[in-house]
């Protein structure tokens, strides 16, 4: 199918409005919608950060400027779809509208992982997924509340360092003893982890067992015994892949709806894009799901690509970032494989990047805290499989940017 007559794109996040955007871009003129209850598409790392701190509004965060759906033509429906019918081409919403889509994109996402223990469902036990989500959490520990947060993962690090700024008193609870090491390497994980208790976060090493409110307010008890009292708090342990659709349309799911490395599922005219979709490689090797926002970008513009029958775009090493305490942290590649070596950078005896070398020398990861360039270098050098001497990785005095050619 080189031109459909129509796409529906169920989800307004960044895989959903990617899709939209390239398919645009790549002379599709048909009419593309796209559903999502919360309206028209917005970035979501901000939730965590500037928009929580109200740096930035609701408007700044918006993906695109809103006059550009109606001058291409792309309709935001805000609507819950309830059901996909791929062979009819039609989504479903919850108010019965009936939405064309010769193409369908899923591009819904995922929703919190819930912790199951008893209390999880009080009124003070929050999420951070919507900008309604950043909202009531704000409201919640405006005047210097205690906030309570569990799982030291990217957005809770990120959510804690938010609410010091925010007047807050923070503690931050994870059964690891030093989160993010997949990510970053345990070097800079151990950094990253102690900037925590340096401004003034009690850290917690673990694990819940209850959440109950009291007279001192609403408390988490952990498996050892201990308790710790707060105000509100907030449940940042990663997310479940929204799949319902998909299944319930026979699509196959591990995890995440499966695709090829099209982006296509096990239905011809059906694309799963962003956090909820899973690889499957044509040995049947099912890829690690990927929830960072640039995977959900390359995998619609992947999407777009295959919908009209266009050779797939090559991306470069998979790339996050994360802001912490006045800090930036970027990574690329992976940090964390079974064999090799990790090769560390340091400056004044702090370690500033890692770089992760696999069992042939290659260079198949790097982290880096305040030095965007070295990521960006570490791309280049993984994505053209530049051979490098670990000793020059791991002196400050040389450019990385060199040895990237």
């Amino acid at each position: 199918m080189t031109s459909p007559q129509s796409v529906a794109i169920v989800g307004g996040g960044m895989g959903g409005f990617s899709t939209a955007h390239e398919l645009r871009h790549r002379g599709y003129e048909g009419p593309i919608t796209i559903l999502d209850p919360f309206g028209a598409p917005y970035d979501r790392p901000p939730l965590s950060k500037d928009y929580f701190l109200q740096e930035r509004s609701a408007e700044d965060i918006q993906l695109i400027k809103s006059e550009w759906y109606a001058e291409h033509n792309v309709t935001v429906l805000a609507e819950k779809a309830v059901s996909i019918h791929p062979n009819e081409g039609v989504v479903v919403t919850e108010a019965d509208t009936k939405v064309p889509g010769e193409v369908i994109v899923l591009a819904t996402g995922g929703v919190a992982r819930k912790l199951h223990i008893p209390g999880n469902d009080l009124d003070t036990v929050l999420q951070l997924r919507t900008k309604e989500d950043a909202d009531k959490l704000r409201e919640a520990i405006a005047g210097g509340k205690r906030l309570t947060i569990i799982g030291a993962g990217l957005i809770g690090a990120e959510v804690a360092s938010s609410a010091l700024k925010h007047g807050a008193s923070v503690t931050l609870i994870d059964p690891s003893e030093t989160p993010l090491v997949p990510a970053v390497g345990e070097t800079l994980a151990k950094r990253l982890h102690a900037m925590h208790t340096e401004k003034g976060v009690t850290v917690v090493r673990g694990i819940p067992t209850e959440i109950f409110v009291d007279q001192d307010g609403t408390n988490v008890r952990t498996e050892d015994g201990e308790t710790y009292a707060g105000d509100v708090v907030l449940v940042g342990i990663g997310i479940i892949p929204l799949t319902d659709l998909a299944e319930d349309a026979g699509l196959e799911e591990d995890n995440g709806t499966l695709v090829d490395e099209a982006q296509r599922t096990t239905h011809p005219n059906v694309y799963a894009v962003g956090d909820s979709s899973r690889t499957r490689l044509r040995d049947g090797t099912l890829l690690r799901r990927a929830e960072h926002w640039e995977h959900a970008m390359n995998t619609g513009k992947t999407a777009a690509a295959a919908i009209l029958g266009q050779d797939l775009p090559v991306h470069s090493a998979p790339w996050f970032w994360s802001d912490r305490h006045g800090v930036h942290v970027e990574g690329v590649g992976a940090m964390w494989t079974e064999h090799g070596e990790t090769v560390i950078r340091e400056v004044d005896g702090v370690p500033v990047a890692a770089f992760r070398l696999n069992e042939n020398g290659e260079l198949v990861g790097c982290a880096a805290i305040d030095d965007a360039l070295a990521v960006r270098a570490a791309r280049r050098i993984i994505d053209r499989k530049i051979t490098v001497d670990p000793a020059q990785l791991a002196d400050p005095t040389i450019n990385l940017k060199k040895l990237a050619k």
